[in-house]
């Protein structure tokens, strides 16, 4: 940084002149004034004592101890204590995005074996070294079928897939030329389609019937943690398979950091975003990572390029890989068995109470009817459980995890 120098009046005079504004101010005026901050307001200085009380009586102010029956695409999982303190670690958390050739042999090992575990869970061939989301991860697909199709820019889209993977997907299609069209059935010729999309589970739970489709892609967006107990894509017919990945010991972190993955077919592997790792051997015979592909326009010409992701979210695929080792297959399957037990009991308990579930087949997740949806979480509320997602003004989505107990089932019925 010694050549850096900071703008003196002279040098900001002259960029304003250039520009044609008398000062900096006039480069805002397109902001209202009613958005504007008029100051931060701050107070006196505190001690540092003083500051961690403040910060304690400011903590105290939040509910925390509220049982969630939340999900529509981020779950509260159970992750294992170990995991945060090995990802957390000066040599996993960095600032740095690591994409560059020059990464080191232990995050590409981590790429490498992430993709793997991907693998092994979805039944695919090859699966990349993660994108940004789920919904990410869809509209990538899109662009991927698009791409190998060469014949058709047309889609189908299942109207139940989650609502905020299906703006992602509006928008990267408008953007691509792409024509997107939500189906209920599919119709009997799809040679006219690039590929058909769906979500197995649904946004609201249901667990779908999915069969290899001819004449067009089947990609298929799959909740990774339903694989404990439903059977892999790949044995229904799916050519490219995406999900997001929270739900593999991410915490929910009000919202993010999330990461999202594509799998495929391996002849489709060349028309994957991001980038793969591969296992070989160096000069002298020992085991070597190393980036294989990479089909970003950073690393090949512009016009071959088949993504232009930056950041392969390597931190978070990390926490993939230690929940899966901690949880181990054994595990694994005894959470997902748990969510399935739970979300089956308190829908035939609510059930028995009058309610409707609107779902004939599902994992840990399904529709509610409810009559009055608001009237129904802020009673719930009121007694410290979020009772679920609104979907409409009669109708809740309710998910369980093998967080929620028995004692937490019989709460929620107590109180509705």
């Amino acid at each position: 940084m010694k050549n850096f120098l900071v703008h003196n009046d002279v040098m900001k005079k002259q960029m304003l002149d250039d520009i044609g504004v008398d000062s900096i101010f006039d480069l805002f005026k397109q902001i209202p004034t009613e958005a504007r901050m008029a100051g931060l307001e701050l107070g006196d200085a505190l001690s540092e004592l003083a500051v961690q009380r403040k910060i304690k009586s400011l903590a105290a102010k939040n509910k925390s101890d509220y049982i969630s029956f939340m999900g529509g695409g981020v779950y509260n999982k159970f992750v294992p204590a170990c995991i945060s303190q090995v990802a957390g670690r000066f040599e996993f958390l960095t600032a740095y995005t690591p994409y560059q050739a020059e990464i080191a042999q232990g995050t590409l090992q981590i790429m490498y074996e992430f993709q793997t575990m991907i693998s092994r869970l979805t039944g695919m061939d090859i699966a990349n070294a993660t994108v940004y989301d789920g919904a990410t991860a869809c509209a990538e697909a899109i662009l991927m079928a698009v791409r190998i199709s060469k014949k058709s820019s047309k889609v189908l889209v299942h109207k139940n897939i989650n609502p905020e993977y299906k703006r992602v997907v509006q928008t990267y299609a408008w953007a691509g030329g792409i024509d997107i069209e939500e189906y209920k059935e599919l119709p009997e010729n799809l040679s006219e389609y690039a590929c058909v999309l769906i979500q197995n589970p649904d946004y609201y739970g249901e667990i779908r019937e999915i069969k290899g489709v001819e004449g067009c892609l089947l990609v298929v967006c799959t909740d990774l943690s339903s694989l404990s107990i439903l059977k892999q894509p790949s044995l229904s017919g799916a050519d490219i398979v995406v999900a997001d990945i929270q739900s593999l010991g991410i915490p929910m972190n009000y919202g993010g950091p999330h990461a999202g993955v594509i799998a495929c077919k391996e002849k489709y592997m060349r028309q994957l975003p991001g980038r793969l790792a591969g296992r070989t051997v160096d000069k002298e015979g020992n085991q070597a990572f190393t980036l294989t592909i990479q089909t970003r326009e950073q690393h090949i010409k512009r016009e071959k390029a088949t993504s232009n992701i930056c950041s392969n979210q390597a931190l978070m695929g990390l926490w993939v890989n230690l929940y899966l080792s901690v949880m181990g297959e054994k595990g694994f399957r005894q959470a997902g068995y748990l969510s399935t037990k739970g979300a089956h009991t308190l829908a035939k308990g609510l059930e028995a109470k009058g309610y409707k579930v609107l779902n004939k087949n599902f994992f840990n997740e399904f529709l509610l009817e409810v009559g009055d949806a608001d009237k129904f979480l802020e009673k719930l509320k009121a007694n410290n459980i979020l009772g679920g997602i609104k979907i409409d003004s009669a109708k809740v989505l309710v998910a369980v995890t093998e967080m929620i107990t028995d004692e937490d089932i019989v709460s929620y019925l107590e109180r509705v």
